[in-house]
């Protein structure tokens, strides 16, 4: 474990787990981020705890975490990334410090690795939140009263092709395949349709 005290090695570690945590709270859910995150947070924190460091750093690191959850609830938000991301880059890089409190981290790999994160983190959080705010494609509410073709004879059972998708569907009434059809409501993932007035030639 002693390479860990290389602040070097500790700092990469730490920026490690950093980005797997802000990914993780981006992606809820996939268990692999978490453990990942867990993992280099324990292995920095033993540098930490090892190492001279700066107390004002740690408290940057986790301030940085509320600017970046509020920024990626809603887009639009790009000064508190930009917030984020400058408080993540400014804790990583200060907290490992010398004797006489400068930074312990070699700096180009300093520079390296923030201009890497800061663009990645830039570019993960507007995607991901531009993603959250959209309406989900798979909205079966929203299939009712579109526009569709029966794409065999409808009945008890058949196939219509709705918003460029093949569903599953049934009718009260028979409808010939070729025909124009409205959906009506849906039953889970089937579609009740009727026949619209005019029939497709």
């Amino acid at each position: 474990m002693d390479f860990l005290l290389d602040p070097n090695v500790a700092y990469l570690f730490l920026l490690a787990g950093v980005l797997l945590g802000l990914l993780a709270i981006v992606t809820p859910g996939t268990g692999l981020l978490e453990v990942g995150a867990f993992f280099c947070l324990a292995l920095a924190g033993y540098a930490v705890y090892n190492l001279s460091f700066n107390w004002w750093a740690l408290v940057i690191l986790a301030l940085a975490i509320i600017p970046f959850v509020y920024a990626f609830q809603a887009p639009k938000r790009e000064p508190f990334l930009i917030l984020s991301i400058l408080g993540l880059v400014a804790g990583s890089v200060f907290l490992f410090a010398r004797a006489n409190g400068q930074p312990a981290v070699n700096p180009m790999l300093a520079i390296v690795t923030s201009v890497l994160m800061a663009g990645f983190l830039w570019v993960a959080v507007r995607k991901s939140a531009q993603a959250v705010q959209m309406d989900p494609v798979h909205d079966l509410g929203a299939l009712v009263g579109q526009i569709g073709e029966s794409k065999t004879r409808i009945h008890e059972e058949g196939s219509v092709q709705v918003a460029g998708e093949l569903w599953s569907a049934r009718s009260e009434k028979p409808i010939p395949s070729g025909s124009l059809i409205r959906v009506i409501n849906r039953e889970k993932f089937v579609l009740v349709v009727e026949k619209e007035n005019s029939s497709k030639s």
